[in-house]
């Protein structure tokens, strides 16, 4: 059904019709709940400090008994956090601060660690080009732009290959 069809059937319910549609469809589906939950009680900060804390266990797993944990360093992880956000209608702020942050996290534990995964530095790129273009699309670069410098400085110091790549990003801005 086109969006074109929706609206056209939409017009033809009444109020009460469309009314016991949308319950239907918040007892039915998840993520209709998760949209309204969000929409009526937006936690934005909430939100913003749980998705933090799956992305940081990413690189820096919970103790489990006595062998210290593999950092799994899932880049899918975060991508789907931010992807949730997106859709949700989540301040572009907020979005771009978790966007950083996967990065900034994971830098954190490269200072830590010898990576010598190559998709690991790609994948850190891709996350800093995506950040960069949405923070510009949506108009908040400015209030990150240290933050995208510091991240760009990070990566020179701790030698990354592709750190000309990271400047090339800014440059381009």
């Amino acid at each position: 059904m086109s969006k074109r069809d929706l609206k056209k059937y939409i017009a033809t319910l009444t109020k009460e019709q469309l009314e016991e549609q949308l319950v239907d469809l918040y007892d039915k589906f998840p993520p209709v709940k998760v949209y309204y939950d969000f929409v009526f009680n937006p936690k934005e900060e909430k939100l913003l400090q749980e998705a933090k804390l799956k992305i940081s266990h990413e690189y820096f797993p919970l103790k489990k008994g006595r062998k210290k944990p593999k950092a799994k360093m899932r880049r899918s992880v975060a991508q789907k956090i931010i992807k949730h956000f997106i859709v949700l209608g989540v301040d572009p702020f907020v979005v771009t601060n978790l966007m950083l942050y996967n990065i900034e996290i994971a830098q954190t534990y490269a200072s830590e660690n010898t990576i010598i995964q190559e998709l690991f530095f790609k994948s850190m790129l891709n996350s800093f080009e995506q950040a960069t273009q949405y923070a510009v699309s949506n108009g908040v670069f400015s209030e990150f732009n240290g933050r995208f410098t510091a991240i760009y400085e990070e990566a020179k110091r701790l030698k990354w290959k592709n750190k000309g790549q990271f400047e090339a990003v800014l440059e381009r801005l």
